[in-house]
């Protein structure tokens, strides 16, 4: 898998990659990563990549050409990049997506500055338009991050126990059930005992309890629909 971040500042997301899970990714070529700035790309002497909004209004907006030559750019060399675009008016990220995401051979994330991206831009060129939740950030680099991280999990041999992927939270809607390590008492609070016992069963049964009643605490919103689920699937 192929990620290409289209962002101003590069020295923000490259740091990510230099440690754990995601640098271990690059080293066995599992995924790879770069950059293209859409200031190398622009036509004015000044190299400016942002105008006033038309209309009227606060701050400054991305001009239209710098990105879309940027993109051009790009799918001149691989036509099959997938582009997406992180911003508020996007549709929610959701697990799914990292997982079907996982699927593709390259993805562009845009990642916006300023007061965003002029609209026709997104409008011309996106494949898909994603938000990370309702509030605003000083740029999409962090949303970028977010979604790399997430779909990276999701490549085969990116994780060195696969089956971790099986037991996170959101995986069947659920939030994952509590875990614990040693020692068996941590300041007066004990480890659920059967969870000492080895009896695997048992401990998968106590584990998908827990998870239903987690959920029901933090997120009563997902645990309706698990709910649901569970009752259709009877």
């Amino acid at each position: 898998m192929k990620f290409t971040f289209v962002t101003l500042f590069s020295h923000i997301i490259k740091c990510y990659f230099e440690d754990s899970i995601l640098k271990n990714a690059i080293s066995k070529s599992l995924i790879s990563i770069d950059f293209e700035n859409p200031r190398d790309f622009t036509k004015n002497k000044h190299k400016k990549v942002d105008s006033p909004l038309i209309g009227g209004g606060a701050g400054m907006l991305m001009s239209s050409q710098p990105i879309a030559d940027t993109i051009k750019s790009i799918k001149n060399i691989d036509k099959q990049a997938y582009i997406i675009f992180l911003t508020p008016s996007g549709k929610p990220f959701k697990q799914n997506d990292a997982k079907r995401l996982a699927k593709k051979e390259h993805i562009v994330f845009v990642s916006g500055r300023y007061e965003g991206i002029d609209e026709r831009v997104m409008e011309i060129y996106a494949n898909e338009l994603f938000s990370i939740g309702d509030y605003v950030l000083t740029g999409g680099e962090l949303p970028s991050l977010i979604l790399c991280d997430a779909i990276s999990r999701n490549i085969s041999g990116v994780l060195g126990n696969s089956s971790s992927l099986q037991e996170e939270s959101f995986e069947n809607i659920l939030l994952e059930a509590p875990a614990f390590t040693k020692p068996n008492i941590f300041e007066k609070n004990c480890i659920i005992k059967e969870f000492l016992k080895g009896n695997h069963g048992k401990i998968a049964t106590l584990k998908y309890d827990l998870s239903l009643l987690k959920t029901k605490y933090y997120r009563p919103d997902l645990y309706k629909k698990a709910k649901i689920r569970i009752k259709n699937e009877k």
